[in-house]
């Protein structure tokens, strides 16, 4: 029943986003399909963070031949790809709500796409194998390479900066806050069922 704990606050999480959501601002052009814009980029912002989160942990067990922070770093990668994959049916959901039609070529959803293909694939191998320092090579190198990758991705579904936080509304840049915050608690406590998971599996990490 232990293991189980942060799961079951993931899915409370899971339920307090989708009643909160229900109740966003609405936007003059878009209306209250705006609400799915919200929860699409709040997803998207935890994945990333995730993605951060388990580079510097893996950093940090590297450095300091830490094996705590090696787990930290297979654990926060593993968070990071579930929301990267679960954020690109957000995505269609928002360009099907706000655009009438799905612009599958869009550089960016292409982009994030390629990520979540070869993120899962790289989680798998690296769950597999389970050799702790390459676990947290893997996650440096996948967030250098993403950021790197969207930074030279041309803006078309997705102008910046950013339109809430230009847009001088607080009650949206308020709400979307909110929402991040909602989605990082989540994060946090699949990551630490992912943890559960691995000590479970007996693949507590060796001290090397």
């Amino acid at each position: 029943m232990k293991t189980k704990t942060p799961l079951r606050w993931f899915f409370v999480v899971l339920v307090v986003i989708a009643l909160v959501a229900l109740f966003g601002p609405e936007e003059k052009s878009l209306g209250s399909n705006v609400r799915i814009v919200y929860l699409h980029g709040a997803w998207v912002m935890a994945a990333e963070i995730a993605f951060i989160a388990a580079a510097i942990a893996g950093l940090i067990g590297l450095v300091g031949r830490r094996a705590a922070f090696h787990n930290w770093s297979a654990a926060l990668g593993r968070t990071g790809i579930t929301f990267w994959v679960t954020y690109l049916p957000l995505s269609l959901w928002a360009m099907q709500a706000n655009w009438n039609g799905l612009f599958l070529a869009e550089p960016r959803f292409r982009l994030a796409l390629t990520f979540a293909v070869v993120g899962v694939l790289l989680q798998i191998g690296l769950w597999l194998f389970n050799i702790p320092w390459l676990t947290s090579l893997a996650n440096i190198v996948y967030i250098v390479v993403l950021r790197i990758a969207f930074a030279a991705a041309s803006n078309v579904m997705h102008p910046p900066p950013s339109p809430i936080f230009s847009s001088g509304l607080w009650d949206v840049i308020f709400f979307f806050v909110t929402m991040n915050v909602l989605a990082l608690s989540a994060a946090y406590f699949l990551t630490r069922w992912w943890i559960r998971v691995s000590e479970s599996a007996g693949q507590r990490t060796p001290n090397r």
